[in-house]
């Protein structure tokens, strides 16, 4: 068997947000997010689930969650994975946006529910600290604010862990996560997990339509070629001299990278340049 990479917004909203995904949504936010009995989600609602005409022209690797707790409480999580870099600012400005953006004007704010953005990414985002995050608004005591919106982060790269070291449903989780795409079976560590043996059949290539294949194909394309281009432009902004060849090269590579849907911060931060000089490269 071979198994489609997890991490490509394709696979992972066909995967996590398709109309046949809520036994492994239930069982995989329960274990990210830690929630134990009586505080479990027990339903979910897809909003906008996964179809395959429209994942074709897909442009984002969100997946929104309507979710109810055991104590009846309701949540909206807004989960997505990120291939490459991007910035805490537009995570919070979109968990932000989520939130204020369930009410109109002249609603009552006690309609508001609470709002937890999970994203997970294949880099490493805050060097000290573990595997997952947590963030909410509190003052220098640690007190909290508020749980009304909560920044979860999960990364990757720090799982390391081995098939005969997983310990909890975490564990298997993030295994499935980082090594599907490498296996050619269902380890047994996982075999005996209902859900994950779920995540394992849709994420089969094997039961996937050749338009399917041809989409996850592109993807996983597109985003080496991202990286790729990252990796070079962080060569570039560590490199001495701004002799005109230079110059060109890195006009070049930057007008490439706005061309395959880079925002400029990022392409900035990876060159290592100022967003003015970014704009000098691009006119």
């Amino acid at each position: 068997m071979q198994f489609i990479n997890p991490l490509t917004d394709f696979a992972f909203k066909k995967i996590f947000g398709s109309a046949e995904s809520h036994d492994i949504l239930l069982s995989f936010l329960n274990a990210i997010l830690g929630f134990e009995a009586p505080y479990r989600i027990k339903q979910v609602r897809i909003e906008d689930p996964y179809l395959a005409p429209q994942i074709m022209g897909m442009k984002d690797s969100f997946v929104d969650v309507r979710a109810t707790d055991e104590q009846g409480r309701q949540f909206i999580i807004e989960m997505q994975v990120m291939p490459v870099e991007s910035f805490e600012q537009r995570i919070l400005y979109n968990a932000c946006k989520k939130y204020a953006g369930q009410i109109a004007k002249g609603d009552d704010y006690h309609l508001l529910n609470n709002v937890i953005a999970l994203t997970i990414t294949d880099f490493v985002m805050f060097p000290n600290t573990d595997m997952v995050s947590k963030f909410r608004l509190r003052d220098e005591t640690g007190r909290d604010y508020s749980e009304d919106l909560e920044l979860i982060f999960v990364e990757l790269p720090k799982f390391t862990k081995t098939e005969a070291e997983l310990e909890n449903l975490l564990d298997k989780w993030m295994y499935f996560m980082r090594f599907a795409t490498r296996l050619t079976s269902i380890p047994g560590m996982l075999a005996n997990e209902k859900t994950i043996q779920h995540a394992f059949a849709i994420a089969n290539r094997a039961q996937m339509t050749p338009e399917e294949l041809e989409a996850q194909d592109r993807r996983e394309m597109f985003i080496q070629d991202q990286r790729g281009m990252l990796q070079k432009a962080l060569k570039i902004g560590h490199a001495q001299g701004k002799e005109e060849g230079r110059w060109e090269e890195r006009q070049t590579l930057a007008r490439n990278m706005i061309g395959m849907g880079m925002d400029e911060a990022t392409i900035a931060k990876a060159m290592g340049i100022s967003m003015e000089a970014l704009q000098k490269l691009l006119n």
